[in-house]
């Protein structure tokens, strides 16, 4: 991110780390989830925009590489911004940009436009780009620092609940019309294959227009709420540090800074490539259905989610067992009932039987597996990020080198590991 470490963890006082600010981090939590929402629809998009442009693996993942190019160009000057304007008024513009976006989705449709598309993507990334050099620190900052780790991994949390509602919410509303193959449209009339990518290119238009009604709220809702002002450029502790420290006279001369931007780069590219391709994955590797698929997804992102709810209670520092323990407990409830509803076995809840019930099963013991992952971490953010990381590879490897449900779930479970990457690798690089 582009904001001063130096400054941000000067401007810390003991006010910050004794006063409650559970309605500020509720508040800010929504931002979080909304551009979790948004940002994982590109999974649902691909699929979608590849069958009506018939475009090749390589020009579909022009999306991705599109939307993660405004995160490289936009968020040096949105540090600057945000220095210069505060966080408030950044969170507001950064919706607001993200609105104009979704906004545009309208008219690529319209015109049936690659190019807009991709430029519609690029100004919504704008948006989530700025939201998040905001809300990020921010979310750090309120509070004690050694609960930082546990704070930006609830808000997380909060931010896969999104990514892992969208591919629900996306495979019903744009993949609810059967995907065709170029052979299939090859062989209908001119005019019935106008009226099938007209009909698919439109599938898009309602959903991103909900989206933009809904950044338009959210950013009338922010400009009407009182947030604590923290203003890094003008804190007096802050400017004592930084007229104190000679050695570094950059941001990029700390070396955990410029580790910790590499770590990232390469978490975000593996995490949204294995998200980007599960639809066509999956399709290619068990004949599953794009609209099925697309549910799968889900369960990538919620065990991302159900991941970042484990680090959120493991790196808390609580000291409470039995509190700890019902609040794990519930975390493996709701990963229970997010498999259910994705495998849509509690239709046949009646008749469980072993072969009756190996998706949830399986998945359950994948999160089992993960929550003692994270507890192996004992509380100590750099061994728990080195553990998973380390499972998360060997899961990516053993999905390549294996067939059928076995290289499914192998990928599936990575967004489980996946989940203490970035809020952990963040904070220890801030």
């Amino acid at each position: 991110m582009a904001t001063n470490p130096k400054n941000e963890k000067a401007n810390i006082s003991s006010t910050n780390i004794t006063k409650n600010y559970t309605l500020e981090l509720t508040i800010l939590t929504t931002l979080f989830f909304m551009w979790g929402f948004i940002t994982c629809l590109n999974d649902i998009l691909i699929p979608h925009l590849k069958a009506i442009f018939e475009l090749t693996y390589f020009q579909v993942m022009l999306i991705q590489f599109t939307f993660f190019t405004a995160y490289a160009i936009v968020s040096l000057p949105a540090g600057i911004l945000v220095e210069k304007i505060g966080y408030k008024s950044g969170i507001i513009l950064g919706l607001l940009t993200a609105a104009l976006g979704t906004a545009l989705f309208y008219p690529a449709a319209d015109y049936r436009s690659y190019g807009i598309f991709l430029f519609a993507l690029f100004v919504l990334a704008s948006g989530i780009t700025l939201l998040q050099v905001a809300a990020n620190p921010y979310v750090a900052i309120l509070g004690n620092p050694e609960t930082a780790p546990s704070r930006l991994n609830l808000s997380q949390a909060f931010n896969s609940l999104g990514t892992t509602i969208a591919p629900i919410f996306g495979s019903m509303l744009i993949l609810s019309v059967t995907v065709l193959s170029a052979d299939t449209i090859a062989s209908m009339t001119i005019e019935e294959a106008e009226a099938y990518k007209i009909m698919e290119a439109n599938a898009v238009q309602t959903p991103y227009l909900i989206l933009t009604g809904m950044l338009v709220l959210i950013a009338i809702l922010f400009s009407l709420f009182k947030l604590p002002k923290i203003d890094a450029a003008t804190s007096t502790s802050g400017n004592d540090i930084a007229s104190n420290d000679n050695n570094h006279k950059s941001a990029w001369q700390y070396k955990h800074l410029v580790l910790g931007a590499v770590a990232i780069f390469v978490y975000v590219g593996g995490e949204v490539a294995i998200g980007s391709f599960l639809v066509n994955y999956f399709n290619e590797l068990l004949k599953m259905p794009e609209a099925e698929a697309g549910k799968y997804v889900a369960l990538y992102w919620g065990g991302a989610m159900i991941g970042r709810f484990f680090g959120s209670i493991t790196l808390s520092g609580m000291t409470n067992k039995k509190k700890k323990n019902i609040y794990s407990s519930l975390v493996f409830v709701l990963a229970l009932v997010l498999a259910l509803y994705i495998t849509k076995e509690y239709q046949n809840i009646s008749n469980i039987s072993f072969s009756g019930f190996p998706k949830t099963a399986t998945f359950l013991v994948l999160v089992g597996l993960n929550f003692i992952a994270f507890n192996l971490g004992n509380r100590k953010p750099g061994k728990t990020l080195a553990i998973l990381a380390v499972f998360a590879a060997g899961l990516v490897i053993i999905s390549m080198i294996t067939f059928g449900q076995f290289a499914m779930w192998s990928i599936l479970a990575v967004g489980l590991f996946n989940s203490i990457m970035f809020p952990t690798i963040f904070t220890l690089a801030i």
